[in-house]
């Protein structure tokens, strides 16, 4: 399984420009970028309906071509019924939410077991401990610093703490990702309090240029 990278800003498609998604995901492959980040969701367990397999297959060559990975979060009911076909279309890490399911541990399981990463994600609503029970069989753990569904919302402060407290939780190998309102004026402090892969949606993807955008995050880790 390729490693993830780390410390990295990992741009979030959901803030794209679907007609120029190629374009824009090359713009910061080039700018450096080893992390391309893909938001799914499934009008169920969040109200929006964003992309599926097929866009992940669509990414795959551009992105492994260029020694990147595909960092596939899945905001979906019942995800361990949806991993096999996104990782039969490229995704290297897959994350999934404890409610989302009954089976989190199974889930977790299974998505090492198809070759991927495998990713827990913890909502602004649960407590930081929901990811004890499945700590030794994940390669990631995903805090959510804005409610998952919607791109451009504002960090939420507390957000900041809790990535401290995870971080000191987490085994020293599992990577610890912050997804929601990280921006030039966050950063910072989520990297002081732990984060090491840091997803940035509207903050590069809402820029005039997603490349220098994408830089100027970078140059902060």
């Amino acid at each position: 399984m390729t490693a993830i990278p780390r410390p990295e800003i990992a741009p979030s498609i959901l803030s794209s420009d679907f007609a120029r998604l190629g374009e824009q995901v090359t713009e910061v492959l080039d700018a450096g970028t080893r992390v391309i980040h893909v938001d799914v969701m499934d009008g169920h367990f969040v109200p929006p309906i964003t992309i599926g397999p097929l866009i992940v297959d669509a990414l795959r060559e551009l992105v492994h071509a260029r020694g990147a990975i595909l960092d596939v979060h899945l905001m979906i009911e019942r995800p361990e019924r949806q991993v096999e076909a996104f990782a039969k279309a490229g995704a290297d890490v897959i994350t999934i939410h404890p409610e989302s399911t009954p089976n989190i541990h199974y889930g977790l399981k299974l998505i090492r077991e198809l070759g991927c990463k495998a990713g827990v994600v913890i909502n602004p609503g649960t407590p930081v401990e929901a990811v004890e029970p499945v700590m030794e069989i994940v390669d990631l753990c995903l805090l959510m610093s804005v409610n998952p569904g919607w791109g451009g919302q504002k960090y939420i402060p507390s957000s900041t703490e809790r990535l401290r407290r995870l971080r000191a939780m987490l085994p020293a190998e599992v990577v610890l990702e912050v997804d929601g309102g990280v921006s030039l004026a966050t950063i910072d402090e989520v990297r002081a309090a732990g984060a090491e892969l840091i997803v940035a949606g509207s903050a590069v993807f809402g820029a005039d240029d997603a490349g220098d955008a994408y830089r100027a995050l970078a140059a902060r880790l």
